[in-house]
């Protein structure tokens, strides 16, 4: 009995020339190859990796195949179905070419830049045509069946350029204009993270790039859109505006989730007590995440009823978990105060309490200033006595002059006022003002001794008891005219004086050296001329004289340190 495939294969029997394109029959498939029986005196063997589908190839199944050799060294015909197909398909695929179609074809093995792909015939596709972003590797595209657009075409050459990325493209731009037509604003999208930028991230719908700006991936502080996604990504993303002229969609990640701003006042009320991480530091404060998109503000004011804090960076570091006491909200504004001294006692509230006029206090001397120095009470609260306070009797222009840093003194409180948080306290005050005991004390024709303190162009002055001052003239100085009183006399001197005139209102005394010895009548014609002298040249100009003494003595002491 006949066999039907036999009487076919012999009615088609084929011209054994090479580069021919014959009929033969499929005998054996093995692993690794197809083995074919052309009718010639022996069979051929076709590495079954020509074959675009190896497992549909069957036992008696009757194929075209090109006749590369009818012998080979081993005396084997060698065969080629992939050759007779790209032989049979190559006016197919320049008509595609010339109609700009797209082919299918499976991915063969990677040359040199690119993939060599099999449509029929064997045509290259360049790395930089697999896709819209050039993937990083492209072995996995091996063995793939891909769909790709002819863009070029050799003839005389038989060579095939491909782009899959064209392909890509074109089926980009139609989903673009599909998905501009139905986008609107509100609606929830998938996309993946195409690029990240400082100011934001790019989203691809599919087809479509919309912009994830850096102030709409989280209500929380973030310093770089890395921190939120990166590329690859696949985020779900709320859309919020279209612009179909400009070709532009913005996207939210955060609207994903509810404002933490709704009802925040119902969730910080002011006066509650609330803990949360320093996450920035400015000059004029800090700022406190309460929550995530939450944050308050310390203003550096806010941070002490005492310490007069410069910085906040000296109290407060990145990263600290502290505790502080909503002041105010202004929810359009977003914005919360927060104070961390109100956690605690102002001391203030009770300084009047503690601390009033008249009571004796100790302490020590903190800092020194032009116009007084400052007497810590207790930590974070200090008195300042004022320059003018610290003696009676003597002129003092700065406070170095009886006190310096780190003395511990007495002192008096003289008043207290907490609006402008100030303490005022005295020294002198500690003891009786002397000069109203003074026309007790002295009268004008008493005796008195006392050591020179001070020299000046116009006379000396004289420390007596209760470190009181008296001033002697040049012209009191001696019977004799004395050019410069710096000839007769030396700081250091004891004098003995005569009192020729007491000033209670300047607090000064005025005194003669030479009537110390003068009787009675001798006395009255001194004092009498004394009182003749034009101010400024007689005791009348007491305060100017001793102003004009402590000048000098400034002065001479500069001279002193020059040297």
């Amino acid at each position: 009995m006949s066999n039907p495939m036999q009487e076919l294969f012999a009615k088609s029997a084929p011209v054994f020339a090479e580069g021919s394109i014959v009929k033969g029959r499929v005998i054996e498939v093995r692993p690794d190859a197809v083995v074919v029986d052309i009718g010639y005196k022996s069979e051929g063997s076709i590495p079954i990796s020509e074959f675009t589908d190896p497992a549909a190839v069957k036992v008696d199944d009757v194929i075209d195949v090109l006749l590369e050799k009818l012998e080979n060294e081993e005396g084997s015909v060698v065969l080629s179905f992939e050759k007779a197909e790209a032989k049979k398909n190559w006016d197919r695929i320049v008509a595609i070419c010339a109609e700009g179609g797209t082919v299918s074809g499976k991915v063969k093995s990677i040359v040199k830049g690119g993939l060599l792909v099999n449509i029929g015939v064997e045509a290259f596709l360049p790395a930089s045509q697999v896709d819209v972003i050039p993937p990083k590797n492209i072995q996995e595209f091996v063995g793939q069946t891909i769909e790709c657009k002819v863009v070029k075409i050799n003839q005389d050459r038989h060579n095939i350029v491909l782009s899959r990325r064209e392909l890509i493209e074109q089926q980009r731009n139609e989903k673009r204009k599909k998905l501009f037509a139905e986008l609107q604003p509100g609606m929830v999208v998938q996309g993946v993270v195409k690029n990240i930028t400082d100011f934001g991230a790019f989203i691809d719908l599919d087809g479509l790039d919309g912009l994830l700006h850096i102030t709409d991936m989280s209500w929380g502080r973030i310093n770089h859109p890395s921190e939120i996604c990166k590329i690859g990504d696949t985020l779900e993303v709320v859309v919020l505006d279209v612009n179909r002229e400009k070709e532009r969609v913005s996207l939210g990640l955060k609207q994903r989730t509810p404002d933490p701003w709704d009802n925040i006042e119902h969730k910080y009320p002011v006066g509650t007590r609330v803990k949360g991480k320093v996450v920035n530091i400015v000059p004029y404060g800090a700022f406190i995440e309460l929550e995530e998109g939450v944050e308050g503000l310390v203003h550096v004011s806010e941070l002490s009823w005492t310490k007069r804090i410069a910085k906040p960076s000296d109290v407060l570091k990145v990263g600290q978990e502290v505790e502080a006491m909503v002041l105010g909200i202004n929810r359009d504004e977003q914005k919360i105060s927060l104070g961390i001294r109100q956690l605690e006692v102002n001391p203030w509230d009770t300084a009047e309490q503690k601390y009033p006029p008249g009571t004796r206090v100790k302490g020590k001397i903190r800092n020194l200033t032009s116009y007084g120095a400052f007497l810590e009470l207790e930590e974070g609260l200090d008195g300042m006595i004022h320059v003018s306070d610290i003696s009676w009797t003597r002129k003092i222009n700065h406070p170095s002059e009886m006190l310096k840093k780190g003395d511990k003194v007495d002192a008096v409180v003289l008043e207290v006022d907490p609006a402008q948080q100030r303490i005022s306290l005295g020294i002198k005050q500690l003891g009786e003002d002397p000069w109203k005991e003074i026309e007790r004390k002295y009268k004008v024709g008493d005796i008195v001794e006392g050591k020179v303190t001070k020299l000046a162009s116009f006379g000396a002055f004289v420390q007596l008891q209760e470190d009181i001052d008296g001033l002697v003239h040049i012209s009191q100085v001696s019977e004799e005219h004395v050019e410069k009183i710096k000839n007769v006399l030396k700081i250091g001197d004891t004098v003995r004086a005569r009192v020729l005139k007491i000033d209670s209102t300047e607090r000064r005394i005025g005194l003669s050296i030479k009537a110390a010895n003068y009787n009675a009548e001798q006395l009255e014609v001194v004092r009498q001329e004394f009182e003749k002298l034009k101010p400024g040249e007689d005791m009348v100009g007491l305060g100017e004289a001793f102003e004009e003494a402590e000048k000098k003595q400034e002065e001479d002491q500069r001279d002193e340190a020059r040297k």
